[in-house]
């Protein structure tokens, strides 16, 4: 079995954890009434997106994500929040040495003693969700139930969703399509561009992703018979009928929303198989995207 399937199964158990920390890790994520910012790079940046609509949805306060390449100090933080598993993305530690004095700096990792650790006030680490794998699974998901938790989500029954997702059959046959498409809803669009990167880094798909009312404005034109139009969650009224007069196959799911990530993890290592790539080895990508300076 290869690395990033085994990292994709092992989700049960590192949700079970994540969801533990919540108690000691809340503070840092929660910080009720302020204005926080997550950064994050590629998975991270998606994660940041999907927290950041949860965060806000719970009241807690203006949340912002963005893309850490694109961090650029002016709007006001009371706190900014790094996603990074590895502790040594270029843009992420530059993002970080930019951030105003004063602004508390929270760095979320899986692996302690790398360069952020020096550009924090504070770390959340799961490093029981670290993986081998270039490709992310279980770290991104993990930080997710960590957030759900401490956010005051109902996370009754989340690892066993994983389970579920692991054992079910997958809804379609990946080899059938050649154009993927994931759609969501307010926290649920992170989950969308992750599920499109997935299927990009491992099978080198042509995937995409929109929130689900903008798939009227324009994706729809490229869509045919062989697209996968995926959506997480219920989809707005309409848009199945919408998707049907494309000539495209729509697949949504009853399964918390998480849970259909994993779902779309597996679906992309079927589709890397079914194509003769190996998961493990992405093209062109490594686990960390450490810049050379000069």
């Amino acid at each position: 079995m290869s690395a990033t399937l085994r990292e994709i199964g092992s989700q049960p158990e590192t949700w079970r954890r994540a969801v533990g920390m919540a108690d000691g890790g809340a503070a840092a994520l929660t910080a009720p009434g302020e204005r926080v910012l997550l950064l994050g790079c590629g998975t991270s940046w998606f994660v940041g997106q999907a927290a950041a609509a949860l965060r806000e949805g719970a009241g807690l306060g203006e949340t912002d994500a963005c893309c850490a390449s694109e961090y650029r100090p002016g709007r006001r933080y009371d706190r900014v929040v790094a996603v990074t598993r590895s502790g040594t993305t270029t843009e992420v530690l530059d993002a970080l040495r930019a951030v105003p004095a004063g602004t508390r700096r929270v760095a979320v990792t899986a692996v302690p003693g790398e360069p952020v650790d020096d550009l924090v006030d504070e770390r959340v680490l799961l490093d029981f969700a670290d993986e081998r794998s270039v490709v992310q699974t279980r770290f991104p998901t993990s930080v997710l139930a960590l957030a759900l938790a401490a956010y005051g989500y109902d996370v009754t029954g989340l690892p066993q969703a994983a389970g579920e997702a692991l054992a079910r059959p997958l809804p379609v046959d990946p080899a059938r399509f050649d154009h993927l498409v994931f759609l969501g809803t307010g926290w649920t669009v992170g989950l969308a561009h992750e599920a499109a990167l997935k299927v990009r880094e491992a099978a080198q798909g042509w995937a995409e992703s929109y929130p689900a009312m903008d798939f009227r404005h324009g994706p729809v034109a490229v869509a045919g018979a062989r697209s996968l139009v995926w959506g997480f969650g219920p989809l707005p009224a309409g848009l199945d009928a919408t998707v049907a007069g494309a000539g495209a196959t729509l697949h949504t799911d009853a399964a918390h929303p998480l849970a259909q990530l994993v779902l779309a993890q597996r679906l992309a290592v079927a589709l890397a198989g079914a194509r003769g790539l190996d998961p493990d080895v992405p093209r062109l990508l490594s686990r960390s995207v450490v810049l050379p300076r000069g």
